[in-house]
């Protein structure tokens, strides 16, 4: 498995999901990173209808979830939590092959900043 939901998150994604105006069986999420933020990669998480065609697709807890496959080696394993706290609320990855995290956790460097996800050691 390339993502992992911790029960908090998949709770509220299924509710973001049956919330979503044109929700059908094929409504997911789509899980990907994009160039930006303060340390190199930013993640991108979205409700998405139906999967692109090159996606890689899978299930968990009843969540279809779509990733690009130029994202792939950059969230292998990621494991993605719903944190809610006084300070702060909202979605919480945990990346193991981030070799640096910014303040927000909102952007990660890996290695070199190479898709392949290469460490700096």
């Amino acid at each position: 498995m390339t993502i992992i939901l911790t029960e908090k998150a998949a709770f509220r994604l299924r509710t973001f999901i049956k919330g979503s105006a044109s929700a059908t069986s094929e409504t997911g999420i789509r899980v990907g990173v994009k160039d930006g933020g303060c340390s190199g990669y930013e993640y991108a998480l979205d409700i998405a209808d139906k999967p692109n065609p090159d996606d890689l697709v899978f299930k968990q807890d009843n969540i279809p979830i779509y990733i690009d496959p130029k994202s792939e080696p950059l969230v292998k394993g990621v494991v993605i939590d719903f944190v809610e706290s006084l300070t702060q609320s909202g979605f919480q990855f945990i990346n193991p092959n981030a070799t640096d995290t910014c303040g927000c956790g909102k952007s990660f460097s890996v290695g070199d900043c190479t898709p392949d996800a290469i460490p700096c050691s």
